[in-house]
Parts: C-alpha cells; sequence; structure tokens
C-alpha cells in the first residue's frame, strides 16, 4: 500500500444543519455541497470537509440519509489540529459532549473523544 489507508470517512446525521454548524464551528473550516447523483436515495444530503489533492490524511463528508441512523458505535474519526484542547472547549461551546479529556499517548501526541449534536463519537488529535 503506497498510500493512507483511510481515504474517505462519511459522519451520518439527522440534523444536517445543525451538524454542519458544529462541525464548521468546531474545526473552524467550511464544507461544501456535493452534487448526489442518482435517485437511490431522495432526500440525501453531503457535504464535503475541505479537501487538498496534494494534503496528507483523509477527507470526507457529513452524509444524511433519511431514515439512515447516526450515533455512537461505529468507527472513531480523527481531526488532526495544533492543539485538541481547543477543539474540545469548542465542542462544549457548541452542543457537543466530551468522552475523554486531553490525554497524552506518548510520543504521538494527544488525543480527545467526543460526541457531536447527533451522537456520533469522534476523536481529536494534536502533537501539543
Amino acid at each position: 500500500m503506497q498510500m493512507n489507508p483511510v481515504g474517505w470517512f462519511e459522519i451520518y446525521v439527522q440534523d444536517m444543519d445543525r451538524a454542519r454548524s458544529f462541525y464548521e464551528a468546531v474545526l473552524d473550516c467550511r464544507l461544501a455541497q456535493l452534487p448526489v447523483q442518482g435517485g437511490d436515495h431522495p432526500g440525501m444530503q453531503l457535504w464535503a470537509f475541505p479537501m487538498h489533492d496534494s494534503g496528507k490524511g483523509a477527507t470526507g463528508a457529513l452524509v444524511h440519509i433519511p431514515g439512515c441512523p447516526s450515533g455512537s458505535g461505529g468507527t472513531i474519526v480523527y481531526f488532526s489540529c495544533e492543539d485538541c484542547a481547543v477543539q474540545l472547549q469548542r465542542v462544549l461551546d457548541h452542543g457537543g459532549s466530551i468522552c475523554r479529556e486531553k490525554v497524552s499517548i506518548g510520543p504521538y501526541g494527544f488525543i480527545g473523544l467526543a460526541h457531536d449534536t447527533e451522537g456520533n463519537m469522534f476523536g481529536l488529535h494534536s502533537t501539543r
């Protein structure tokens, strides 16, 4: 394998406006709506996190499909940041909750775990 093993991620949500607002505020970025092809899922919406063709890591999108559940218990996506304590505070400021405060993972930096406004658990990773 010559690339990072994760090429894309999707976070399923129930309320796209609320979820978009949450992630844009916590990660200080703007999501872009992606066109939905075909008619297999009426009402489906996709909003992508920023993408850089030459950047490291994976990108993905918030996904809303009517009748498709969201919440904890699935894959945990870790977002990279400078200091995860900053984003953990933003989680609280924007309606989310903290599952695990910032903790050292030794030479690999620090992580924190949080729940978004849709009940999905996600991680934050930083080197300081």
